[in-house]
């Protein structure tokens, strides 16, 4: 960091423009999901077809940005079943997963939205519930106007190596830390 202001553009000579981008957001911290959906803010602004498949999430319950998803215009499949902590079935949620796969896959491979959103990804991809292979090979032979942002810890090498940003948050402090449960409008 820097006490003073730049003087000189810090950009790289010879930028180009590209026809879509692959943004992953990972790490321990909170705002890998809310980051996302900045950027599904920002597609509908411009008016591009947006969609969002949640992996964990369970439809039941009603998050922030699904209450506000057709307001905005953007297709949402909260298609998890919540925490797996809190699962009776880890197969159930297994199926489920690669049920969000499926329909995922079907909304890149169709190319109708120019953003479709991942959030979760990581997370049944790195239990072995996705194949792997799959998903990468999806994402790589993606539509050319098709951009993607994928969410979760631990992101995978490919999906570091495959990606044009990647963004990675930690976590410093948590109000989870100090005992304090999630706030309606701020984590939900």
């Amino acid at each position: 960091m820097t006490d003073v202001p730049l003087q000189d553009d810090p950009r790289p000579d010879g930028l180009r423009t590209a026809s879509s981008l692959v943004l992953v957001n990972t790490g321990d911290g909170k705002g890998k999901s809310s980051a996302a959906f900045g950027v599904a803010l920002r597609a509908r602004a411009r008016n591009w077809p947006v969609a969002v498949v949640q992996f964990l999430k369970s439809d039941d319950w009603v998050t922030g940005e699904q209450i506000m998803a057709p307001q905005l215009g953007i297709d949402f499949w909260s298609l998890g079943d919540g925490f797996t902590w809190d699962s009776d079935d880890l197969t159930k949620d297994e199926a489920e997963a690669k049920e969000a796969w499926r329909h995922g896959k079907s909304l890149v491979d169709a190319g109708e939205h120019r953003l479709v959103i991942f959030d979760e990804i990581t997370y049944p991809l790195n239990w072995g519930w996705l194949d792997a292979a799959e998903v990468e090979q999806t994402f790589r032979n993606r539509p050319a106007r098709v951009s993607l942002v994928l969410t979760g810890r631990d992101a995978p090498d490919w999906m570091i190596e495959l990606a044009d940003t990647v963004s990675v948050i930690e976590n410093r402090k948590h109000a989870y830390d100090a005992g304090i449960a999630a706030k309606k409008g701020i984590d939900f």
